[in-house]
């Protein structure tokens, strides 16, 4: 049975071919997902390691401590400094000490010599260069000129000096907290910093400059500390942690080098998921090609697998063959599909250094296990796929192979499998009505119901099949002989064309329920955006950072504004419930925001201690207009405030809005979420460019109106459509590739009956209109079914967003649809071009003495 089942392999290499196209292309998905990831992960592991080659121990903040305050040391409030100079000194005199140093960091805007920010897509961060008794940072090398030692010196490290052509010397201009400035170029340095060699840019301030404009003027973020020779990192751990005050800790240079290494893993595996899940897709689309391809290679072998029977072979026996001409083919799969899936994670690492963005260094990682997925994973979806198949042709009967006819399926088979997929269907229709009528998380019944209802429009497809290819006989009527004879052939084998339309099926539901979805949110966002803001413009830093108070100073001079108000944001409780408040100007709030007032009103906030409230923050805290309560910040510290007006909030407006005189005691640093404003004359071109030129063309500075807004979150979500539609591509062109090789194999077996055809008059020209019409038919069946399955999860879907999102309805994007539709005909043309060309290429004598 094993030369026989080689033997079958080998004898049908054409056939077998687009099968194993399909899992090598899954297997490739996969593999080159893993070994790039591997990839990544590893030079980033190696690079944090150099990173902390001079850190023994760090001492840092605990995690869940509250965030510190800028206090003095005599401050009475109760809330102590943490990572003060006092306690930086009295770390660097510890005995095994051999420095110490104190590190802050924070956003810092840099432009290139046209103004753009550098680094765009990775952090653009400033710090302190913090000189220790020889006066050299060991965290930085100088590779020119010296260290900034005055607040108009900045040093950049030579990646950024490298991209931006910036020498020692030249003034650049950047941005911290909103205003820009124009420092010198002291110096430029290398720095091992994991995310600098990934594409970012480090600026470096002296140490009280970096603190006073990263907003951390009596606290470090870090101190790090050098063992003197002969001291264990250990020993100095201990140490340090008896002179530590409450709420911070001491940890190794391992320690952190670790934790940097497993969150760079985390961020990279998260990106490995979604890719996998992706090839999981498309071993799933594979799946149904192979099951497809071995039915019908073992429906033209029945006499031959009836006269193995009739000599003696066991069903057993037969089944073993046919999966084992499975696992051949498998294994021939997945070892091509590793070797392409290196190629992939090669290209994909280009592909993202394409992008602006530079990876560090490192070899090509190409785990073991990698090797041993691709081929478990090739073997066992080929040989799960030929299973059924391969019981149905231990079920062939010896007498068969008396005649050349095999056995159609049976009326009670055809009865049950429709019976089957109806209760799954309508079980997983209930689970999605189910979560969409939840008002609870239904999203876990959501999710079921939609993979049941998969399943279930799979299993119904060739009872489906009929009636809808039954539809389309007007207009292939109007091809004439070819048109009947196109749908006669698809409605031939219900199953085999119902096999191949699934796998177009699955990724065209995927896509069309991402894009209604997609456009519907997007719809909501504008419908937000344009019915709140009564503003012209809203001013933020590109970073979603804290804007100086300056900025809004700044706009306020300009005679062309006509009502500004800052945005601020701070944090704390109302009766032990945690609550956003939000600081506005009382006096221009009103002519900037259009919120929808259940009581009270704006006008209420001008008497400086009133604040309007969203509804479900009222509702939780049993406050209504008139009332006062108690708003507990964040140092500590209460406020007694009334209740000005109660509102109903939304995604951009929600929380406690309050005087910013309110809340400005009790910020760390004053600083703005955003600022809104009107223009005197609405806005334009000129009144944009009037802003940002009074901003200093701050390039770390965003200037959006309304439509800017909307179309930021429209790109967003653009930009992750079209990821997700690259990575369904794979999918589809695995389906094209089902498409192709079930006319191919179609046309193999009705050599005879084409012969006759051409005999009794069809051209060659009718032959090939004929493969291609039935190829178009089955492709569109398959989008029709992806189209109206999609509609109906993205509605389901919906339900759930509007719970949160009010402004949401469903917006069906009928061009796109379309266009999904007219790529489905163009896949059947294509996908019907080298089958239709065989089949009129077809000898006609020897077609028509063909069995």
């Amino acid at each position: 049975m094993f030369r026989t089942a080689l033997r079958n392999v080998l004898a049908h290499k054409a056939r077998l071919l687009m099968t194993v196209l399909a899992v090598m292309l899954g297997v490739a998905f996969v593999s080159g997902t893993l070994v790039f990831t591997d990839t990544v992960g590893q030079a980033f592991q190696n690079k944090s390691a150099q990173s902390f080659e001079n850190v023994s121990v760090a001492v840092r903040h605990q995690a869940g401590s509250p965030a510190p305050v800028n206090q003095q040391e005599d401050d009475d409030s109760g809330v102590k400094p943490k990572l003060t100079d006092a306690l930086l000194k009295r770390i660097a005199d510890l005995p095994g000490a051999e420095s110490a140093t104190g590190s802050v960091s924070g956003f810092t805007a840099l432009a290139d010599k046209q103004g753009k920010l550098v680094g765009q897509g990775w952090d653009t961060q400033g710090g302190n260069h913090y000189p220790g008794p020889d006066g050299r940072d060991l965290r930085y090398t100088f590779t020119e000129g010296k260290a900034p030692t005055a607040d108009d010196e900045v040093a950049i490290d030579s990646r950024t000096a490298e991209r931006t052509g910036y020498r020692v010397g030249d003034t650049v201009r950047l941005s911290v907290d909103g205003p820009v400035r124009q420092p010198e170029v002291s110096g430029v340095f290398d720095t091992d910093d994991g995310y600098v060699a990934a594409g970012g840019s480090l600026v470096l301030f002296d140490n009280q400059t970096a603190r006073k404009l990263l907003g951390k003027t009596t606290e470090y973020d870090e101190i790090t500390v050098k063992a003197a020779p002969g001291t264990s990192e250990a020993r100095l751990k201990a140490a340090i942690e008896e002179i530590l005050p409450a709420e911070t800790q001491a940890v190794t240079g391992k320690v952190l080098a670790d934790e940097q290494a497993e969150m760079i893993t985390e961020q990279t595996s998260q990106m490995a998921t979604l890719l996998l899940y992706f090839a999981a897709i498309a071993l799933f689309v594979g799946i149904f090609i192979i099951a497809n391809t071995f039915t019908m290679l073992i429906s033209q072998r029945t006499r031959e697998l009836a006269l193995l029977r009739a000599i003696g072979a066991t069903r057993r026996q037969v089944t073993r063959s046919v999966l084992l001409e499975a696992f051949l083919v498998g294994l021939a799969a997945a070892v091509l599909g590793f070797l392409l899936g290196i190629g992939i994670a090669v290209g994909l690492r280009s592909l993202v250094g394409a992008t602006g963005a530079t990876l560090p260094d490192g070899p090509l990682v190409i785990a073991p296990s990698t090797g041993l997925y691709a081929l478990a994973i090739g073997v066992l979806v080929t040989m799960l796929s030929a299973w059924l198949p391969g019981r149905r042709a231990a079920k062939v009967p010896p007498v068969a192979a008396m005649n050349s006819v095999h056995a159609t399926p049976t009326t009670r088979s055809l009865v049950v499998r429709n019976t089957i997929g109806s209760l799954i269907t309508a079980l997983g229709a209930a689970l999605v009505f189910l979560g969409a009528s939840t008002e609870s998380d239904g999203k876990p019944y959501m999710a079921g119901g939609a993979g049941l209802m998969l399943v279930g429009v799979i299993v119904l497809t060739p009872l489906i099949s009929r009636p809808v290819i039954a539809a389309t006989a007007p207009l292939l009527d109007r091809f004439g002989v070819a048109g009947r004879l196109a749908r006669k052939n698809a409605l031939r084998n219900p199953r085999r064309t119902a096999s191949t339309a699934a796998a177009l099926m699955i990724g065209l539901t995927l896509i069309t329920a991402m894009t209604v979805v997609a456009t519907s949110v997007q719809g909501a966002i504008n419908r937000m955006a344009v019915g709140l803001l009564k503003s012209d413009y809203s001013i933020s830093m590109a970073n979603y950072t804290g804007l100086s108070p300056e900025v809004r100073e700044k706009l306020d001079e300009l005679p062309e504004v006509a009502a500004s108000s800052p945005w601020r944001d701070a944090y704390g409780e109302i009766d032990g419930s945690y609550s956003r408040i939000t600081g506005v100007d009382p006096a221009s709030i009103g002519e900037l925001l259009n919120l929808d007032f259940e009581s009270g009103s704006f006008a209420g906030l001008e008497d400086g201690r009133s604040a309007v409230l969203d509804h479900e923050s009222a509702e939780e805290a049993g406050l209504k207009t008139g009332d006062t309560f108690s708003y507990t910040f964040q140092d500590g510290r209460s406020e007694k405030l009334s209740v000005a007006g109660v509102f109903t909030g939304n995604q951009m407006v929600w929380g406690i809005l309050a005087p910013t005189k309110v809340i400005d005691p009790h910020l760390d640093s004053v600083s703005d979420a955003q600022v809104l404003v009107k223009m005197v004359d609405g806005p334009s071109a000129e009144a944009e460019e009037t802003i940002v030129d009074a901003l200093g063309k701050n390039p770390a500075i965003k200037v959006q109106d309304k439509n800017a807004i909307s179309d930021e979150v429209g790109q967003m979500i653009n930009l992750m459509l079209n990821m997700l539609y690259g990575l369904l591509a794979m999918a589809v062109l695995i389906a094209v590739l089902g498409v192709v090789n079930t006319l191919a194999m179609s046309v193999f077996e009705r050599k005879h009956e084409i012969g006759m055809l051409r005999a009794i008059g069809l051209d060659r020209k009718k032959v090939k209109r004929m493969v291609r019409l039935e190829s178009v038919v089955i492709s569109l069946f398959g989008a029709a079914l992806g189209v109206g399955l999609g509609i109906f999860l993205a509605w389901a879907a919906g339900t759930a967003i509007g719970a949160s999102l009010e402004t949401y309805s469903l917006a069906i994007p009928y061009e796109r649809i379309g266009v999904f539709l007219g790529l489905a005909a163009l896949v059947g043309v294509l996908a019907a071009v080298w089958p239709a060309r065989r089949a009129a290429k077809l000898n006609m004598l020897e077609s028509i003495k063909a069995e």
